[in-house]
């Protein structure tokens, strides 16, 4: 598209996470911007210091949040606007700032390009808002957006930009990358990540484990394997871990509900958490099919749930006894 000098003024880029959407999305503005091109990349949202600055704004309150919308620019023509705030969503602060913004000229050049990150984690309006710089985006603006699933945004959003889809890595790819990269635990990373590099980077594979149990505890309680008393411990554990989101751990219990439905149906794939294979293979001879429907249906609920602040405890003791009481 930057040979042809053909490049729509709306993409979107989705696919798991750690498959490199926005990091594509950054090497592609800096082919195409050419000056300053490294500066691009301190916008990197993994670096620790744009982590730190994003962690450290979610004990902002809302009002100083407002008044200075989260924004990463590094570079004069390039600007990134990632998920703010405890809920991790993007505001409309943020997209009344990029509507304004978006007329200015490029300072060197022809183009600017705007990185919406996670736009599917806008609330309703702020996506609304988006709608009005899509309808008649300045000539020199070119607006990239990123989403897990496009399906999840507004069918007015989608239908104004030009859709990539992001795969997963091939098992050779991802080894090479993780010998390249000298991480430990090569393996279990490599399970876990299936296929997202950014994944097998960034996973801490000691909190997982942590999380790991937890959800284990509640799936084996949900599952009529373990009296409710024996979760209790854990969910005073995860209560108190006050600055984990839930969705840390639903991510871990998608993961586990994946390989019992594996186990429980004699799929031909390998399991991503194969060390607790024996664990998993007793629930998944106690569960059937309807059940991890179920299982996966509710799981689904508390995602929407959770971008609304619902305690984690509250929500996992709703889970069990919902599944249990069947």
């Amino acid at each position: 598209m930057i040979q042809r000098e053909r490049i729509p003024q709306t993409l979107l880029l989705s696919g798991p996470e750690g498959v490199g959407k926005a990091t594509l999305v950054r090497r592609f503005a800096a082919e195409l911007l050419q000056y300053d091109a490294s500066k691009i990349e301190q916008d990197d949202l993994s670096l620790e210091s744009n982590a730190a600055l994003i962690a450290d704004r979610e004990k902002w309150p809302a009002e100083k949040r407002n008044e200075d919308p989260l924004l990463f620019g590094s570079h004069p023509d390039f600007l990134t606007f990632a998920p703010d705030g405890p809920l991790r969503q993007i505001t409309i602060p943020q997209m009344r700032l990029l509507k304004e913004r978006a007329p200015l000229k490029p300072l060197k050049g022809s183009w600017r390009v705007f990185l919406i990150d996670s736009i599917d984690r806008a609330n309703p309006q702020a996506a609304n808002s988006l709608l009005k710089t899509l309808e008649e985006p300045p000539a020199h603006l070119i607006l990239i957006l990123t989403a897990r699933n496009p399906y999840d945004l507004l069918p007015t959003i989608r239908s104004r930009a030009v859709p990539f889809q992001l795969g997963r890595l091939q098992e050779d790819d991802m080894l090479a990358f993780i010998k390249a990269r000298q991480l430990d635990h090569p393996e279990r990373r490599l399970a876990l990540a299936e296929g997202a590099p950014g994944l097998a980077v960034s996973i801490d594979l000691e909190a997982y484990d942590r999380r790991r149990t937890a959800m284990l505890a509640l799936l084996n309680v949900a599952g009529g394997l373990a009296s409710f008393d024996s979760w209790l411990k854990h969910a005073d554990s995860v209560a108190a871990r006050r600055t984990e989101k839930l969705e840390s751990y639903l991510e871990v219990l998608y993961s586990l509900l994946e390989d019992v439905m594996l186990l429980r149906h004699a799929y031909r794939k390998a399991l991503r958490n194969n060390d607790v294979r024996r664990d998993l293979e007793a629930l998944a001879g106690r569960v059937d099919f309807e059940w991890l429907r179920r299982a996966i249906a509710r799981v689904d609920e508390l995602v929407e749930l959770g971008r609304r602040n619902i305690q984690k405890s509250i929500a996992f003791d709703a889970f069990a006894a919902s599944l249990r009481s069947r």
